[in-house]
């Protein structure tokens, strides 16, 4: 299977609708490289023998600070790693090294995804490395999660040049260890795992002959990118399914503030909708749909091609001809036969926990809704988001400091 096909667009919606003005922030999509998995009768096809058992896991004493050398800068956690030697040729052949560089979640869930590195190993008798990024999974500083993730001074220390400094200590570890002087590595990544790969290149050209970064959102910074675009082509994606869909979906937004502005408007949405606990405002509704529709956009690939799943739902007016019992069909349609839809009780990820940190502190990708989209114009504003992530943890982002440390369209256009 081809790499591109796993990882797609690579923006999974993680909405952040916490401030003090309850204002939707679309604050920075998780960049997941498998997505969710909806329908079960359609699991994802996974090429290769990419199971498990062929990996054996090591730990690394991992220093905590890599460009500082105050006292503390020497503590060190452990870092998992694992390596699959079932495909190497070996260093006395110089057989290279395909390191996977972990993102915002545990290492654990990427080994099955990937078939594309145990693809190629077959071919290239590669040695096959999986790293875990700190602070997620098993590879937590400070001796537990709670106590990492206690206040910005800990938080301090979880940032992207300290995973790739990390990736770089473990790759001149391992080669080491087996004598793999002349072996070259290739680092892969998707999406914010592709930013890192890319990045690592960059700053550790001597470590890596080269990077594979898939559906990497490198120029998603600053103002390379218009802060719309994320939407419009969420957008663009549903009007290419159904133009009715589309409209409908359009449509939908006044129509869910005009019911829940009634007296008796956010029990009726809430009956409309199964909500799982009553509704207190819109927002928790329109919110979830926001979020379906750009994450069926964002993976809409076989074999179940969730948009045209959605509005399938949307346009068979199963439920009700009108506009929100249509927009429950495509929710329904998404989602399967379930006892309720919206507005459920769920523990937070530590990968939610984990990127809300990151999205806050440097990767301040500006998201925002233009008026050329099926969405409610909503246009990203710099300064709510700095109030809020000072709101959560008492520092302000720096949303220049990636295309000051790593470069934007002038490193990325040669």
């Amino acid at each position: 299977m081809m790499f591109q096909r796993l990882f797609l667009l690579q923006f999974f919606l993680l909405l952040s609708s916490t401030t003090a003005t309850a204002k939707l922030l679309h604050t920075i999509p998780r960049l997941s490289p498998t997505g969710p998995r909806v329908w079960r009768d359609h699991p994802d096809q996974i090429s290769g023998e990419f199971v498990g058992e062929d990996f054996e896991t090591f730990f690394y004493n991992q220093t905590l600070d890599h460009f500082n050398y105050r006292p503390e800068s020497y503590d060190t956690f452990s870092q998992r790693y694992l390596i699959n030697f079932k495909y190497w040729g070996g260093a006395n052949v110089s057989a290279p090294v395909l390191v996977y560089l972990g993102a915002e979640e545990p290492i654990d869930g990427d080994l099955a995804a990937v078939g594309f590195l145990a693809d190629n190993a077959v071919q290239f008798s590669s040695l096959l490395v999986f790293i875990e990024h700190r602070y997620y999974g098993k590879s937590i500083p400070f001796g537990s999660r709670e106590e990492a993730l206690r206040d910005a001074s800990k938080l301090g220390y979880f940032n992207s040049a300290q995973a790739i400094a990390d990736y770089a200590a473990i790759i001149i570890h391992i080669k080491e260890k087996l004598k793999a002087k002349y072996s070259p590595v290739i680092v892969i990544g998707g999406s914010y795992g592709g930013m890192l790969a890319s990045w690592f290149r960059l700053k550790y050209p001597h470590i890596a002959l080269g990077a594979l970064a898939s559906s990497a959102p490198i120029l998603y910074f600053d103002d390379i990118t218009p802060p719309d675009a994320y939407y419009s082509i969420v957008s663009r994606v549903f009007r290419e399914a159904s133009g009715t869909c589309y409209q409908t979906i359009k449509n939908s937004w006044a129509e869910i503030d005009e019911l829940a502005s009634k007296s008796n408007g956010l029990s009726m949405l809430s009956e409309k909708f199964k909500t799982c606990n009553p509704l207190t405002d819109a927002s928790k509704l329109k919110d979830q749909l926001n979020t379906m529709y750009a994450s069926a956009a964002q993976y809409n690939k076989p074999p179940t091609y969730p948009v045209n799943k959605v509005c399938a739902g949307i346009d068979g007016g199963g439920f009700g001809d009108d506009i929100l019992s249509r927009i429950f069909g495509g929710l329904v349609a998404y989602n399967g036969n379930l006892s309720c839809y919206v507005n459920a009780h769920t523990a937070e990820s530590e990968t939610t926990v984990g990127w809300r940190w990151q999205t806050c502190s440097e990767l301040a990708i500006p998201i925002g809704i233009g008026n050329n989209s099926m969405f409610p114009p909503d246009p990203f504003d710099l300064e709510d988001y700095i109030e809020h992530c000072k709101s959560l943890y008492g520092v302000p982002t720096r949303p220049h400091w990636v295309t000051t440390y790593y470069g934007g369209h002038v490193c990325f256009s040669i």
